[in-house]
């Protein structure tokens, strides 16, 4: 008798691998572009329309990289400060990386990541997760932020610059950029908190809906099946 025969058909199920899920946190004050910014790079387009986060947004996406398939999951916070202290604890807990955006048409938006910087500090985070400047909104003229003056920042504080727009499409590629070097120094151990895996069942993927958005009137595809969440 064939062997096949005899298999249970729960059995012939093949059970899928969980990746390792990855918390990046994007830090900056309200109205940089940090939910366009994770909506870019997970949709994979500009949101039609946008409303200040409330609270906490996040959202996922798995990449592979050299045959290893990672997920991120990207949080972004309200910039203002009446949301901070409400949402801190929960925010930082677990974050294996950190993505701090300012808009280049707005000088005090590169000045006020100093406080955020502190935020890292007083959390324990400054120096153990890898870190990644990006000023956002490089489609528009009117550019207060030179990029001499963003890299000294970031060269004063041991981390990497992006200019990018998360509007123009022209400029997409370096969304993504972004986030794949952050996806690729977590691959490499360059950071050193573990990625989040359930201890009840590390192989099997559960998968549920969990996305959240301040997007206004979601379309179909905004609002998609995601696995289980990392925090």
């Amino acid at each position: 008798m064939d062997r096949g025969e005899d298999v249970k058909p729960e059995e012939q199920v093949s059970k899928v691998t969980k990746p390792p899920c990855y918390k990046i946190i994007i830090l900056g004050e309200s109205g940089v572009g940090k939910t366009c910014l994770s909506f870019r790079f997970c949709a994979g387009r500009f949101p039609q329309s946008t409303e200040a986060t409330i609270g906490l947004d996040f959202r996922e996406k798995i990449v592979e990289l050299e045959g290893t398939r990672i997920k991120l999951q990207l949080w972004d916070t309200a910039g203002q400060e009446r949301f901070r202290k409400s949402v801190t604890p929960h925010y930082y807990r677990g974050a294996c990386a950190v993505v701090l955006v300012y808009d280049v048409t707005n000088a005090s938006s590169l000045m006020a990541l100093d406080h955020w910087m502190q935020e890292l500090e007083y959390h324990g985070l400054t120096n153990k997760i890898p870190r990644i400047l990006v000023g956002n909104k490089c489609d528009q003229e009117d550019v207060k932020v030179k990029t001499e003056d963003a890299q000294r920042w970031a060269d004063d504080r041991g981390m990497p610059l992006f200019e990018t727009s998360a509007k123009d499409d022209s400029q997409c590629d370096h969304v993504e950029a972004i986030f794949l070097t952050v996806a690729h120094k977590l691959k490499n151990g360059k950071n050193l908190i573990k990625p989040v895996v359930d201890p009840n069942n590390p192989e099997i993927e559960p998968v549920r809906v969990l996305y959240r958005s301040s997007l206004t009137q979601p379309t179909q595809d905004q609002t998609e099946d995601y696995s289980s969440c990392c925090f």
